[in-house]
């Protein structure tokens, strides 16, 4: 687990991390805000994405966030303690960059959700790579019920459950239960508060098993392709298989399962 900085607590740490079996677990640390993305959180956050871009020993990271919220989203007193564009636009693009570096991180992320996810909070859920969360989790970009457009939010979430979904979603602000963001894709599953946890640390560890190198050449090829047209996905994919069977752990667990034998050990990918 990283340490707190000197003489502070982690009560005074906004994104703590504790590291299990190769799974890092990044908490979002406000509760009596609802874990609202200030910029100090949105820095932490990042700060703690660009570390374990750099760190061969984690295969999976889970973001999670503490007491009864995942994210209400921005800090609107914040927000409107500096109003005027500049500064909105050096908050939002902070928050852009941000969730960019989930979307290149080398290992997939969790969204570990109990209880709401609202506008860039919703946009977070959307914008990694699976998703869990409780039956008790609610989901809405509700912005528009303030006069402000979840726009960024809009990005992965547009992406993560499709067009129509998307917009009744930005368009009304009205929030769905975790069943229905189910239904709509924005989750892989709803499940009981109760089993929550042992959910999101079965899939972690599952994924943490695979070859760190089959992962990163996955992660990185799904993303790409996904919104490209059919001939161009299918080269990127042809591409990324040959360059992926060049690695050893490609070329040693092709070589075992051809001979009947257990799976490699999988090497650490490369920093």
């Amino acid at each position: 687990m990283t340490s707190p900085p000197k003489n502070d607590t982690l009560d005074d740490v906004l994104v703590t991390r504790e590291d299990r079996d190769q799974v890092a677990w990044l908490t979002l640390n406000r509760p009596k805000k609802l874990n609202a993305l200030s910029e100090a959180m949105i820095a932490a956050l990042s700060t703690e994405l660009d570390v374990l871009s750099q760190d061969t020993s984690v295969r999976v990271v889970v973001i999670s966030g503490a007491g009864k919220a995942f994210s209400a989203g921005h800090d609107l007193k914040e927000m409107m303690s500096k109003p005027e564009q500049a500064p909105c636009e050096v908050l939002f693009n902070a928050c852009a960059e941000m969730m960019l570096k989930i979307h290149h991180l080398p290992q997939p992320v969790i969204a570990h959700v109990d209880g709401i996810a609202t506008a860039a909070g919703c946009q977070l859920v959307a914008q990694c790579d699976l998703a869990i969360a409780s039956d008790r989790s609610k989901f809405a970009t509700s912005g528009i019920n303030l006069g402000l457009f979840c726009a960024t939010p809009s990005v992965p979430l547009s992406r993560a459950i499709g067009r129509k979904a998307a917009a009744e979603m930005l368009y009304t602000g009205k929030f769905i239960s975790a069943d229905e963001a189910e239904r709509l894709g924005l989750l892989n599953r709803a499940v009981g508060a109760e089993v929550l946890d042992a959910e999101v640390e079965n899939l972690a560890l599952e994924i943490a098993s695979k070859s760190p190198s089959a992962i990163e050449f996955g992660k990185r090829l799904f993303l790409n392709q996904i919104d490209k047209p059919l001939d161009q996905a299918y080269a990127i994919a042809a591409k990324t298989m040959s360059a992926n069977m060049q690695h050893t752990d490609a070329r040693d667990g092709v070589g075992a399962f051809i001979k009947k034998q257990p799976s490699p050990k999988w090497k650490d990918r490369d920093a």
